[in-house]
C-alpha cells in the first residue's frame, strides 16, 4: 500500500527550539505535557458536572487536540 502525504507538514519552522521537560530520559516538548494536563482536568470538570463518561471523554479530547496544536503552531514569546 502506498500513501501520498504531499500535505503533511513534518516540521514546524521555528527561531528557537520547543522547551522540553526530560521525563525517564525521554525529552518531552512542554506543549504535550500542558495540553494532557488540560485534557485531565477538563475530563474530571466535565465528568463530575454531567456524570457521563461519554461527554467527559469526547470533551477532554477534544481540548487536548486543540491545545497540543495551538501550543505547537503558535509557541509564546519569550
Amino acid at each position: 500500500m502506498t500513501t501520498h502525504d504531499a500535505w503533511v507538514r513534518r516540521d514546524v519552522p521555528r527561531s528557537t527550539p520547543a522547551r522540553t521537560v526530560d521525563l525517564a530520559g525521554t525529552e518531552w516538548p512542554l506543549y504535550k505535557l500542558e495540553a494532557l494536563a488540560v485534557a485531565l482536568l477538563v475530563f474530571v470538570t466535565i465528568l463530575v458536572v454531567t456524570q457521563t463518561l461519554q461527554a467527559a471523554v469526547l470533551t477532554a479530547a477534544a481540548a487536548a487536540v486543540v491545545v497540543w496544536w495551538a501550543r505547537r503552531l503558535f509557541p509564546p514569546r519569550s
